[in-house]
């Protein structure tokens, strides 16, 4: 998959990074924004994958982009990043102005693209919908996959961070994988679900990124802990947006086996949007919250793309 790899500014100076994948036959772009701990090429585009979500958006009509937040991937790291501040308000990378990163990017993919779709993926569907709702912006079409948005209030606990709160986590190539591991069922083969070799191409991409930690005993990336206190506040009841304020045609899709991106919250975030014929709920059966990576991405590609052709 050849990919092309952009820089581009955000409002306050801060350089982010836009990765293309280049089509020279379509009129039509879409934007994917990543969730927490890991970046855009890790999520959509994982090296030498032919079946990734960008490439397979690509071949489905659409030229693909994915922004790599602030303080992700091969951005900049933000103001606090690197320090040892304990305030709560200067932990670097929440929503708010993770959205001023999506600004950008949206205003430099509009450069050739008057027609712009936004893929928003687990604490992305924040981002996005943080964007949208305070904006106002009108693109062609809204995917909030694995969307997180008023989760189950004990979720607040497991997410909140260290007291004091420190500006970024450290994630070893073990937890990741046990991450990931722990959402199949007991009884099954994780083979059953994830192609063979999928996380070393994940892990991969992460190794190859700004994200990752040179000096640790073992192979670790680090990342903002600013998703975090976005979460913990969802949880609490504080969404970081309102989603009757969006008014572009949405849909919510989340795999069926998704621990973090509950059925209960998903509708909650269906219904919120408020009724009409330009929004739709999927879930793709057999699908965790590393479904883009999984056996059954397939279904997931094939059911945003023809959401994205509809709208």
């Amino acid at each position: 998959m050849a990919l092309d790899a952009h820089e581009v500014e955000a409002a306050d100076g801060t350089r982010i990074r836009l990765w293309e994948v280049p089509r020279d036959d379509t009129d039509t772009a879409t934007l994917f924004v990543h969730g927490a701990t890991y970046p855009s090429l890790a999520a959509f585009g994982p090296p030498d994958n032919s079946d990734s979500w960008l490439s397979c958006a690509t071949e489905n009509g659409t030229m693909a982009f994915a922004v790599d937040l602030r303080g992700y991937g091969d951005s900049e790291r933000p103001a606090g990043f690197d320090t040892d501040s304990t305030d709560s308000e200067a932990v670097p990378s929440r929503a708010a102005a993770a959205a001023t990163d999506v600004e950008a990017a949206l205003d430099r993919i509009r450069e050739r693209f008057e027609r712009v779709h936004l893929v928003g993926y687990s604490w992305g569907s924040i981002v996005c919908g943080r964007y949208l709702a305070s904006s106002g912006d009108s693109v062609a079409s809204l995917t909030q996959f694995a969307p997180v948005y008023r989760p189950a209030a004990e979720k607040a606990a497991r997410w909140a961070p260290d007291e004091p709160p420190s500006p970024v986590r450290l994630v070893t190539r073990t937890e990741a994988r046990e991450r990931w591991d722990r959402q199949f069922p007991d009884e099954d083969d994780p083979l059953q679900y994830r192609p063979d070799g999928a996380f070393e191409a994940f892990w991969d991409a992460l190794a190859d990124s700004g994200q990752s930690v040179s000096n640790a005993d073992v192979p670790t990336i680090a990342a903002p802990n600013g998703t975090l206190f976005d979460l913990v506040a969802a949880a609490n009841g504080d969404p970081v947006y309102d989603a009757a304020d969006i008014s572009v045609p949405t849909l919510i899709v989340r795999g069926s086996l998704d621990p973090t991106a509950t059925r209960e919250d998903a509708l909650t975030l269906y219904d919120e949007l408020g009724c009409g014929d330009d929004r739709e709920y999927t879930e793709i059966a057999g699908g965790t919250h590393f479904l883009p990576l999984e056996r059954r991405r397939g279904a997931l590609f094939d059911v945003v793309s023809g959401f994205q052709k509809r709208s």
